[in-house]
């Protein structure tokens, strides 16, 4: 199965705010396709579509990913869907007794996909496990983690399109830099990017330069607290959100993104008129396995 540019176009939605004139939008990739959703879809999107148009005598795909990845659940159902067998590298070697308990984990089984764990000492060195990887299975496409890649940053260019060019921001979260990266390469030269970090990793600036030389996006903590880690405050924000716009929002990536946005707005970081244009980028399968751990600590849940 090739990936297809959907018909009809990603639609944006205002996000009324009263402040200064500041225009918010949100636009809507997490309606891109049911199981392998936003940025994972334009990520892979060339990735696979490349590789099928090979037509690889042994077709394969690899991949890596932690135990709620959205890109491992996304590459599972790219082969579900294709008919293609498909192989997690699982960072957690204590997670293999207890894939059972973790919906993303169990999604990626019930699309077929075989799971490997590895230590997190051997998921730091992915760059031999690929190497053995590709000389074991020649054929195979190995795909990184996240996603990011050239090919990647190709997928992510069409995330932006004549409707975006009204937008004096274009906000998205980052955790391995693919999709900042494109967004950065791609848009127009007015335009800035703000990238929100998710994950506590100093060297993510010169990851994405390494994909893009072009030095027009910022990057803004986001973590509260760490990459995976979820606050009182977030789950509040998340379902507040939700209630107010009817936008679901996941607690990792977008739901981070978004209430820090609301904070630089309630700063003063927008100038007067702006146009503010945040991805979502997808992940709704993560809010299962979040809640599990809020119900374990007798914490509120993302509704």
């Amino acid at each position: 199965m090739l990936l297809k540019v959907p018909a009809e176009p990603i639609p944006i939605q205002e996000i009324p705010i009263q402040h200064k004139n500041i225009k918010l939008f949100i636009k809507r990739e997490d309606l891109i396709h049911p199981q392998i959703s936003g940025n994972k879809y334009w990520k892979l999107f060339y990735n696979i579509n490349n590789y099928l148009e090979k037509s690889p005598e042994n077709p394969y795909i690899i991949t890596f990913g932690g135990a709620f990845s959205n890109h491992i659940a996304a590459v599972s159902a790219v082969g579900n869907l294709s008919g293609i067998p498909t192989l997690g590298i699982i960072r957690g070697q204590e997670l293999e007794h207890k894939w059972r308990d973790n919906p993303t984990l169990l999604f990626a089984k019930r699309n077929g996909m075989n799971l490997k764990f590895v230590t997190r000492e051997e998921y730091r060195h992915k760059e031999k496990l690929t190497e053995f990887l590709q000389n074991e299975f020649p054929d195979a496409l190995i795909v990184p983690e996240g996603g990011t890649n050239e090919e990647a940053l190709q997928g992510v260019k069409m995330m932006l399109n004549d409707q975006t060019k009204d937008f004096d921001y274009l906000c998205t979260a980052v955790g391995t830099g693919g999709t900042v990266a494109g967004i950065a390469k791609f848009c127009e030269e007015y335009q800035k990017v703000i990238g929100f970090k998710v994950v506590d990793d100093d060297s993510l600036e010169n990851k994405i330069l390494e994909l893009t030389s072009i030095q027009n996006f910022n990057l803004i903590d986001s973590c509260f607290g760490g990459y995976g880690k979820i606050k009182d405050e977030n789950i509040r924000f998340i379902n507040d959100f939700k209630e107010k716009y009817g936008i679901p929002l996941e607690p990792v990536y977008t739901g981070k993104m978004m209430q820090k946005v609301f904070e630089l707005v309630d700063e003063g970081y927008f100038p007067e008129d702006s146009r503010i244009l945040c991805f979502h980028t997808g992940g709704l399968q993560g809010i299962e396995g979040a809640n599990l751990l809020l119900e374990k600590q007798n914490r509120n849940l993302i509704i």
